[in-house]
């Protein structure tokens, strides 16, 4: 990655792995510890904000002195090969389940984050029993239901530091999803996070609008850097370059334009919240 000063997603997921392998391992000193590498503190800085992308062969080094092993080990040296493409593509069961762990470090990472859900309730504003039943609706393993759902209810922990806005479709207000008590109950949480997030209801009378082609989110870190994520039921795909990026942000503007204000969307979830209660 020499010569690019343009950090990719993959290069700044491996800086931040390795930035939180240094701290666990009681490594706080980052000069300090470059010392012990025989590197100097501005080039495992760069590394660390992925500014640049160390080789594996330097991964390896890091990791074996931290005494990072087994899973852990093999997850973030993978993360090393081919970081500077210009997206970041997940089809594979580990590059998705790396990808998941990158994910929640940018969102820990964050100051801003933008949603587009046009179908369901975003993860961050999920209720414990409305998340259960799109993962036992969807056939996640039972074993894995409450794990999984602890992972999705603890990514809340972004909104104490990040600001969050999203653009909630309004066929994700009114499916039925586990249920009417379980939409209603939803749909209360969603009325009283209304006053800490930025809510935006898109109605049907909308007509064509970007949300239509599917949702995604755009995560902007506190260093200024900002990546688009895009998921569905087989892969995750991280874009980072400018191009991508602006692309999506005119999409969040077109969204914007067709969307209620926040003041009435509030009033539109109270709604219907009433019609549920009928």
């Amino acid at each position: 990655m020499a010569g690019n000063k343009t950090a990719t997603s993959k290069g700044m997921a491996l800086g931040a792995a390795l930035r939180e392998a240094r701290v666990s391992a009681g490594h706080e000193n980052l000069t300090k510890f470059a010392e012990r590498l025989s590197k100097t503190a501005a080039t495992l800085s760069r590394w660390e904000t992925g500014q640049r992308a160390p080789r594996p062969e330097d991964v390896a080094q890091i990791l074996t002195l931290l005494g990072v092993t087994g899973e852990r080990y093999e997850d973030i040296l993978a993360l090393s090969r081919d970081p500077d493409s210009s997206s970041w593509l997940a089809t594979s069961l580990p590059e998705q389940r790396r990808q998941l762990e990158a994910l929640l470090r940018f969102e820990r990472d964050a100051k801003k984050i933008t949603t587009v859900a046009p179908l369901l309730v975003p993860g961050w504003l999920q209720t414990a029993a409305y998340t259960r039943a799109i993962m036992t609706a969807g056939g996640v393993p039972e074993d894995e239901v409450e794990s999984r759902i602890a992972i999705r209810l603890g990514r809340r922990e972004a909104l104490r530091h990040a600001t969050l806005t999203a653009y909630v479709g309004q066929a994700a207000l009114m499916q039925h999803v586990g249920g009417r008590e379980v939409l209603c109950g939803q749909l209360e949480f969603l009325l009283d996070m209304t006053k800490q997030v930025d809510l935006w209801v898109i109605p049907f009378t909308a007509g064509w609008h970007p949300a239509l082609e599917g949702p995604w989110y755009l995560l902007q870190t506190e260093s200024g850097k900002t990546v688009v994520y895009l998921e569905n039921r087989q892969s995750g795909l991280f874009l980072h370059e400018q191009a991508d990026i602006k692309v999506y942000q005119a999409a969040v503007d077109s969204v914007r334009k067709v969307a209620m204000s926040p003041q009435e969307s509030a009033q539109f979830i109270a709604e219907q919240i009433d019609n549920l209660k009928k």
